[in-house]
């Protein structure tokens, strides 16, 4: 498969030259295959923004032609404590606003409401009273706005809304109608407030004012009344064929494109306007720890405008010279929903933080004013952004350091010294030395279809998947996000690995460690990206004390455990989870096995693996006959509080299955483990039920109606290792029975999990068919996972999902090629790694593999397993030194 474009454009004017106005993605200067592009500025920040990031400072980029926004956040930036989660915050935004600052032709919805795939708010202008804008409001007024390329003479003096399908309530009943110039001064042109809903479903109802002023933009605010949701079939301005109507109905601008080169992580936008052609350019670079954006064209003097910041919690903002600084506090901020409704008592905690932009011009002049910087006939603009808290993770320094002013100073001042050049260069050199380990290939895309827009490829997809470089592509973007959100240094990747725009986030945007802070980092090992899994096991090490503080208060115990909802200083609420705690070890175990970091295994996960089993050995309650049993668990998020859940019985197996490895490997604590042992062989095991399924609870009470999102009684079958077809051939039928109860539909992550659990179970069709079901439903058009709304889990879940299929290790057998689907028939992968530190590079036709090379990064034996009907030409078990390279042929 050709890995290379077919050109590389350095001059912007020779891009639109070659392209005559148009793209293709065989076009676009992106690296290899990997790259999103899209013909129009992103609307929604949920499902059309695309991000970039460092691992610690990242960003949304919206592409908006004469306003581009940059949606910045840090990931330290949280409110709580040590005995509340808080939530993650969002930092502010960059706005550059070029001429009058106006948003981009065409609608909008500026209070930025997720929706689901095809109801997005240009259904309300596409002339199909039969589609939608339809969205939960989240008690938050809904705004729709219209904006003109230009002002019309022509006033706005009627409009027509149209109701949708179905659910009366969800239609416009209260709203204003208002029109502006610059987008800060709104005049109110009309407003109403409906006694009920429209009598009707589709039926248009006209609306008539008095107006004698134009105005560019439009908007309305919506007042929902619907608990939930709003919604609206059609919003058209004026009548038919009027001259406002017709400006909004004419499209894109066919010069525009925008584009994300996961292969670089660099993010572009490129258009021509009155003859110039611009192009944009921004990235996060780790090696600098700065956000940068470059504007340029091919023309003197092409850009003016005015630079600002905002900030999302009152913070002082100041503009001087070529500095705009955003200074703040966390005190006072408080989230008061969910487990901890109705809050209002401040936290004990408060981080202090700030924001720095520097502004460097090429060309033109610039003038600090009004809390903004000005930018006057500029050829070419560069902004480095730097962010940052004084958030440690120390809890003996009170979780607090140095205020970061002077280190966001120097931060600026070192970037600043680099030609632009240099430090894209530098970033992309960094990034690439992780992104360029592994590569994967599954099949050849016609190139009527690869050639096409993202979205317009993803909703080609949902009709039929025959786009095999789409998922590969959905693969590699959950490797660009993990780069992105998850460095040495960062803290892990949370709900939404990095980005937010809400003080409000969904589940507060927290670790929660009842699935998905694990799903997040199942791939990062195999996916050859050990590096990002480095946050994750440093958080845990710094909330030990902490835990274990509240866990001996709570149950009078050794060791510690957690809730399902967890933050930055160790504050845990919702309800005890009890084995989330050895969850989240089975992935710091897992980290170990990959690599055989004996320095690491002693230094970090051995500690957590001893003091998790010390809560077991006090916490374990004996039945009758001696079986040992964890006392009033639950299955998250439904069922009773009993013994013997199986949730907490198979993890509590895994944990001292993994603790007995580690303290073997170690050579320490025998006695102990010895206890260990014996305790173990005592658990309560996985059972059959009376209808042949895995039971999820020690009583035989599960459902086959039940189509629950948590799978917590699959646990033992994956990411676990107690059941598998070829060891306990009776429970995997189990569980085969009770995940076909459960059904493959179901919520973006849950769809992810289940590929990987139908992969453990050697059913690569059944995999597979999750897996083109995820991308056909639960993908918006920037490829974000949503749940709904959006969670990165799901994208991280599909990535695990991918190397479960292709190479299985975690039985002590290394298995090419166990869940094959029949669509993926010829492919190849580089760089995927086994347990026992392997990597491999393998290729298959026809479902046969071809070729493999074993690139051994540690000493050890390995037995070889390959697709049935295959042998190994040689002996199936080698053993293997570090630094060495094993070829195979087979039969």
């Amino acid at each position: 498969m050709n890995r290379q474009w077919i050109i590389r454009v350095s001059s912007v004017s020779l891009l639109w030259a070659l392209l005559g106005g148009h793209a293709s993605a065989a076009e676009l200067p992106a690296h290899g295959r990997h790259g999103l592009w899209y013909r129009a500025p992103a609307r929604s920040w949920e499902t059309e923004a695309l991000p970039i990031g460092n691992g610690r400072l990242g960003g949304m980029v919206f592409g908006g032609v004469d306003r581009e926004r940059l949606q910045f956040n840090e990931d330290s930036l949280w409110i709580g404590d040590e005995h509340d989660t808080g939530s993650y915050q969002a930092f502010g935004d960059l706005y550059l606003e070029f001429g009058d600052g106006t948003s981009s032709p065409g609608v909008s919805n500026p209070s930025d409401h997720a929706t689901s795939r095809g109801q997005e708010v240009d259904k309300t202008i596409d002339g199909n009273p039969r589609t939608k804008w339809c969205m939960e409001h989240g008690d938050r007024p809904v705004t729709w706005q219209a904006t003109l390329a230009a002002p019309l003479d022509e006033p706005l003096t009627s409009y027509t809304l149209t109701s949708a399908d179905d659910m009366p309530k969800r239609d416009p009943q209260q709203w204003q109608l208002l029109g502006s110039n610059d987008e800060v001064h709104w005049t109110v042109l009309d407003e109403q407030h409906l006694p009920e809903s429209f009598s009707q479903r589709h039926l248009a109802k006209i609306f008539t004012f008095q107006n004698d002023k134009p105005f560019r933009s439009y908007r309305f605010v919506f007042q929902p009344s619907d608990k939930t949701h709003f919604q609206v079939a059609e919003i058209a301005l004026n009548e038919a064929g009027s001259a406002i109507r017709t400006a909004l109905n004419r499209g894109a601008d066919e010069s525009y494109i925008r584009w994300l080169d996961i292969g670089r992580a660099v993010h572009e936008v490129r258009y021509c306007r009155d003859g110039t052609a611009y192009r944009r350019t921004a990235f996060s670079s780790a090696p600098a720890q700065v956000l940068v954006l470059r504007f340029a064209a091919d023309q003197p003097a092409a850009h003016t405008g005015k630079i600002s910041l905002t900030d999302m919690h009152q913070a002082q903002i100041v503009a001087q010279d070529n500095r705009i600084t955003s200074t703040g506090s966390l005190a006072g901020y408080v989230y008061g929903e969910g487990s901890t409704s109705g809050r209002t008592d401040q936290y004990k905690i408060a981080l202090d933080y700030e924001a720095q932009l520097l502004v460097l011009h090429e060309g033109g002049t610039l003038e600090a004013r009004e809390g903004c910087i000005f930018f006057q006939d500029c050829d070419a603009l560069t902004l480095l952004l730097a962010a940052d808290t004084d958030y440690v993770n120390r809890r003996e320094q009170g979780w607090r350091g140095e205020h970061p002013r002077a280190r966001l100073a120097a931060q600026l001042a070192a970037a600043a010294a680099q030609p632009f050049e240099a430090l894209l260069a530098e970033h992309v050199a960094d990034y690439q030395r992780l992104f360029d380990r592994f590569s994967v290939d599954l099949g050849e895309t016609p190139e009527a279809i690869r050639s096409l827009p993202t979205d317009q490829r993803l909703a080609l997809y949902k009709q039929e998947p025959a786009d095999p470089d789409l998922e590969e592509l959905l693969f590699q973007y959950a490797r660009y996000m993990m780069i992105s959100c998850s460095r040495p240094g960062s803290l892990p990747a949370n709900l939404q690995g990095l980005w937010n725009h809400s003080n409000r986030p969904p589940w507060r945007s927290d670790y929660h460690t009842d699935v998905n802070i694990q799903m997040n980092y199942w791939f990062v090992d195999p996916a050859n990206l050990a590096e990002c899994f480095e946050p994750l096991a440093e958080w845990v090490y710094s909330i030990r004390d902490v835990r274990r503080d509240e866990t001996r208060e709570a149950f009078g115990t050794r060791g510690w455990i957690c809730h399902a909802e967890n933050g930055v200083f160790g504050g845990s609420t919702w309800k005890w989870s009890k084995g989330d705690a050895a969850w989240v070890a089975q992935n710091l175990w897992d980290h170990y096995a990959f690599g055989r970091d004996q320095e690491y295994l002693r230094t970090r996960a051995y500690p957590i693996f001893r003091e998790l089993c010390e809560f077991w050995v006090d916490h374990l309650k004996p039945l009758p006959d001696g079986t040992l049993v964890s006392p009033d668990g639950f299955s998250p998020e439904h069922g009773p509080h009993e013994d013997g859940v199986s949730f907490d019985q198979q993890l509590v197996w895994d944990l001292f299955t993994n603790y007995l490895e580690a303290s073997e490997a170690l050579g320490v604590d025998e006695p102990f483990r010895q206890q260990i042992a014996a305790m173990r062989d005592k658990l309560l095991g996985p059972k059959i039920g009376r209808w042949g399924q895995l039971q999820e609870w020690m009583v035989d009470r599960d459902d086959p109606q039940d189509q629950h999102r948590h799978l917590s009684h699959m646990i033992a079958v994956h990411p676990g290792r107690q059941i598998s077809p070829r060891t306990t051939p009776e429970l995997a039928e189990a569980a085969r029975v009770s995940m076909n109860a459960r059904g493959d539909a179901s919520t973006g992550w849950s769809r992810a999990w289940k590929i990987s659990i139908w992969a453990r179970l050697h059913d690569g069709n059944r995999a597979y068919r999750i897996l083109s079901s995820l991308l056909q439903n639960m993908i918006y058009q920037n490829l974000f996972n949503t749940h709904p709304p959006f969670q990165i889990d799901g994208n991280f879940g599909y990535a695990a999902g991918v190397c479960e299929m292709l190479v299985q290790s975690h039985m002590g057998v290394v298995d090419l090629l166990p869940a094959l689907p029949d669509a993926w028939a010829t492919g190849s992968v580089r760089g995927i790694r086994a347990r026992g530190g392997l990597e491999i590079d393998m290729a298959w036709q026809d479902g046969r593999l071809v070729s493999a090379t074993l690139h051994a990064t540690a000493d050890g034996r390995h037995t070889l397993r390959v697709p049935q009907g295959q042998a190994i030409d040689g002996p199936d078990t080698l053993e293997v030194q570090a630094g060495q390279r094993y070829s195979l042929r087979f039969q």
